[in-house]
């Protein structure tokens, strides 16, 4: 069969018969569900609407290959984003060098520091360690003799107190802070 005869009954068995293969094969690439699915997804948006342009005899290969080029580009466009945030950051600090404006950002870390001293004990001691020292949950739960469900929803707590005392006690630099929360939100 090639693109020529897809039919939605064709489709659909093509759907049914390799979805789950391709979020199997993207967990190599990432463990973020929400990710693979989307781009699964997109995978076969993409053969749907192009049927008519696109030729295809084997669609095993098609559709593997497809979906590793799309994880591969969503992984490069993050680490471009996050190049991009850090160097308007850094733009931002250079071109912002006036006294009052120089105190704000300290001012800003301090309130940070202030917020993650403000959480409870375990709660900032598994944060910090996932934050600042970089171990991975495994590690934590290892070290902590927990569970690494018990670690993720700590760092979520963790989080989620630390975005709302700082927007309750930031109120300058809005779009340093968002910045500030995205990073830190997502890193590793």
């Amino acid at each position: 069969m090639d693109t020529n005869s897809i039919n939605i009954e064709n489709f659909k068995e093509i759907y049914n018969a390799y979805f789950d293969p391709l979020c199997k094969y993207l967990n190599f690439y990432t463990k973020d569900q929400q990710t693979i699915e989307d781009i699964v997804q997109e995978v076969f948006l993409r053969l749907w609407e192009n049927k008519e342009v696109i030729k295809v005899s084997h669609f095993k290969g098609y559709l593997f290959r497809s979906a590793r080029n799309k994880i591969l580009n969503y992984h490069r466009d993050e680490i471009n984003r996050y190049k991009i945030l850090e160097e308007w950051f850094e733009s931002q600090l250079i071109e912002n060098q006036e006294e009052e404006e120089r105190f704000q950002i300290e001012e800003l870390i301090q309130t940070l520091l202030d917020a993650i001293a403000a959480l409870p004990p375990q709660c900032r001691d598994i944060f910090l360690l996932s934050k600042s020292d970089n171990l991975t949950y495994k590690q934590i739960a290892e070290q902590k003799q927990i569970s690494v469900k018990t670690v993720e929803n700590q760092v979520g707590i963790a989080l989620k107190k630390i975005r709302d005392y700082m927007f309750v006690n930031v109120k300058f630099h809005y779009p340093v802070l968002l910045i500030l929360l995205d990073l830190l939100n997502n890193k590793p």
